[in-house]
């Protein structure tokens, strides 16, 4: 079964509820550093999307103005 790609904005949406749970003392420890790890994956995630995108953004803008 394929895994599905996750969206930016999936993850950004799973950050901020796993961090929201965090901070109101919803995580039980033994799952924190779990949640901890998943946010860090999700933060990579997300920058590499962002430098994909970028990196993209700046090819165009450079094949317009030639």
């Amino acid at each position: 079964m394929p895994k599905k790609t996750i969206t930016y904005s999936d993850a950004i949406a799973e950050i901020e509820e796993i961090i929201e749970k965090i901070e109101n003392d919803e995580l039980d420890l033994d799952l924190l550093a779990v949640n901890v790890k998943r946010v860090a994956e999700l933060i990579n995630l997300c920058k590499a999307k962002l430098k994909a995108t970028e990196d993209e953004v700046e090819k165009i803008l450079k094949d317009f103005d030639q």
